[in-house]
């Protein structure tokens, strides 16, 4: 591919006739000649994020799109559309565009969201395809979450399992030497993990019982986001390693490639700060609605991330790179 941005044939052959606008509150989306979208959120808040994906390099729709609205679902809002920034290197083809781009926009068309605008680019500065993704959501002003009210004794919870990013991205790249020691079974789970990134459904169901956190587990981990979170509320988290659930397939990836499994890159799971007394109330919802949700700790006086395992205490104050960058 030639180094700049593309034809204006490319970009409706590739781009825009792969994308759907269906939003009322997209007014005008991006086009050639519009690098501009205009969007009408009446009087509700607005929510921005933005998130490169610089780890993989398959299923980059699916993870642009879901890495991005997860943050915006964080502040218990809905996303709405999203913008695509894609920088291509030379080598790369009108192909592997086409694909993410469909991949991007079907997963919008599962979450209910729209591509409204973006840019992309040939550029030899990059040796490998990178997306930036920023998504724009709204709120109601009385329905946005304040960690200001987070108490001594608030549960910390999460959904799903972790590191199911990490183990997702690891198979995909590593599928040849990771399927001598997996099961069928593990294999299977590996394969359709990618379904599993957004965190949206739990989000949802969180607000209505009081949630006053939430966190999705991004690089870092699970230790991670917990210590961020730590630096955010001002207080203590004590957690039980035992009780993090994690799946067997993402413990023999990370065992076989020396990983800490607690540091792997986690998108599709949610850390969730709500009063015990709604907690349980809320495991069922999910629960019928088929998703899993663990108590892993609470919320105490003092600073920093407690850990307590069969070894004794660990605090922890922050983590540095992702674990997923030792293997990739």
């Amino acid at each position: 591919m030639e180094i700049g941005k593309l034809t204006n044939e490319q970009l409706n052959n590739y781009i825009f006739k792969n994308i759907d606008l269906k939003r009322k509150e997209v007014i005008r989306g991006g086009g050639i000649g519009a690098d501009t979208s205009v969007m009408d959120f009446e009087s509700d808040l607005i929510v921005a994020s933005t998130d490169p994906i610089t780890g993989a390099d398959k299923n980059l729709g699916i993870l642009s799109i879901n890495v991005a609205t997860n943050d915006i679902a964080c502040q218990g809002a809905e996303p709405v559309g999203i913008l695509l920034s894609v920088l291509i290197p030379p080598d790369s083809s009108l192909e592997q565009l086409n694909e993410i781009v469909i991949e991007a926009n079907e997963e919008c068309n599962k979450l209910n969201l729209d591509i409204i605008g973006g840019h992309t680019e040939v550029t030899d500065a990059v040796n490998k395809i990178i997306i930036t993704a920023t998504a724009i959501g709204r709120v109601k002003k009385d329905n946005l979450l304040d960690h200001t009210k987070i108490d001594k004794d608030d549960i910390v919870a999460i959904s799903k399992y972790i590191a199911i990013e990490g183990s997702s991205i690891i198979y995909n790249s590593k599928k040849k030497e990771l399927k001598k020691f997996l099961t069928e079974i593990e294999i299977e789970e590996l394969e359709h993990s990618i379904n599993l990134l957004s965190v949206l459904e739990e989000a949802e169901i969180a607000v209505k019982y009081g949630v006053k956190h939430m966190h999705d587990i991004t690089e870092g981990g699970i230790y991670g986001a917990l210590t961020e979170t730590c630096k955010l509320i001002g207080k203590n988290i004590v957690i039980n390693k035992e009780d993090i659930p994690v799946k067997d397939s993402a413990l023999k990836i990370a065992d076989y490639f020396k990983l800490d499994v607690y540091r792997l890159i986690s998108s599709g799971s949610m850390i969730f700060i709500m009063p015990e007394k709604n907690f349980n109330a809320f495991k069922e919802e999910c629960k019928s609605k088929g998703i899993l949700v663990t108590k892993i700790g609470k919320v105490r006086e003092g600073e920093n991330l407690t850990v307590v395992s069969q070894e004794g205490e660990r605090v922890l104050s922050e983590i540095s790179s992702d674990e997923l960058y030792r293997v990739l």
